[in-house]
């Protein structure tokens, strides 16, 4: 198993999890207004009060390389 900062993941995905909360949202919900911005927000501070701050992932979901030379390690 592998361990993971959750937020800190959260944060470097913001972009495109900007994007699919806000189309999640129009989905389920096709009225309503949406501030992406403030609903990411509030995402993630959801995510900071219910997860814990490092959280067990499979290894096999889990990737990693050396900056350096490019190959995986």
């Amino acid at each position: 198993m592998a361990r993971v900062k959750i937020q800190s993941i959260i944060e470097h995905l913001s972009q495109d999890m900007k994007r699919a909360l806000e189309d999640a949202v129009s989905r389920a919900l096709p009225d309503a207004q949406i501030d992406r911005t403030e609903l990411y927000r509030e995402f993630r501070k959801a995510v900071g009060r219910k997860a814990s701050t490092w959280v067990n992932v499979p290894d096999q979901d889990v990737e990693k390389w050396c900056n350096k030379c490019g190959k995986d390690m």
